[in-house]
């Protein structure tokens, strides 16, 4: 309810999904032991990124995610694996003059922290 209550006065949206969203988050050095699976052949595997499945894997990832985006957070807030960018025209700019400068610093930020866009699923208003 947040999030959509944010976007009331927005006249125009995008979507983005992050791709393979909790392979993209790396696993302390000293968790990766608690990680380990043992094969039928006898080989030992550790997971070096969060694999989905561990119990707080998804507040986690959430919490990662959240942070990593606090910048942007105003117009683009982040539920999980999905990032909502909203605009409305402001200070003489067009609604799509802000959102193209929104999307803009959104996707620099995401370079920034090694967050991958799954672009099959992401949606450009």
């Amino acid at each position: 309810d947040v999030i959509i209550d944010s976007m009331t006065s927005s006249t125009i949206f995008s979507t983005l999904d992050l791709r393979d969203g909790f392979y993209q988050i790396l696993m302390r050095e000293s968790d990766i032991p608690l990680t380990a699976v043992s094969t039928p052949s006898g080989m030992l595997w550790e997971w070096l990124v969060m694999p989905q499945g561990l119990k707080n894997a998804p507040a986690t990832f959430n919490r990662c995610v959240t942070h990593l985006l606090r910048s942007v957070r105003d117009f683009a807030p982040s539920y999980f694996d999905d990032v909502f960018i909203h605009s409305r025209a402001v200070n003489g700019k067009s609604d799509v003059e802000m959102h193209t400068e929104h999307l803009r610093k959104l996707l620099e930020l995401m370079r920034k922290h090694k967050l991958y866009a799954n672009l099959k699923k992401c949606i450009f208003g």
